[in-house]
């Protein structure tokens, strides 16, 4: 049976993920408040941000900047792209 949670981030019943995605208290309330479908949204900003700052995930510095930023995501005013991110236009194929 498909675990269902209360996503704070899409303010709906959604399927919930299916561990913590890492351990204590921050993973644990992750995992009883946020769906597959907002963490698939994190994931997704997280890689850019990752990639707009030039940040090495391991490092302290990065590491720290990403929980802040995934705290806002989910249980905040909202992280946001970087300042002066634009969206990639179609791929030249498409248009």
């Amino acid at each position: 049976m498909t675990r269902m949670v209360q996503c704070v981030k899409l303010g709906e019943i959604a399927e919930g993920l299916d561990a913590p995605p890492f351990p204590g208290e921050k993973g644990r309330r992750i995992f009883e408040h946020v769906s597959k479908k907002a963490w698939k949204q994190w994931v997704g900003l997280q890689t850019m941000l990752i990639n707009e700052h030039h940040l090495t995930p391991y490092e302290p510095k990065a590491r720290r900047f990403l929980e802040a930023e995934r705290e806002k995501f989910f249980f905040g005013e909202g992280a946001a792209a970087p300042e002066g991110f634009t969206p990639p236009g179609p791929h030249p194929d498409q248009v």
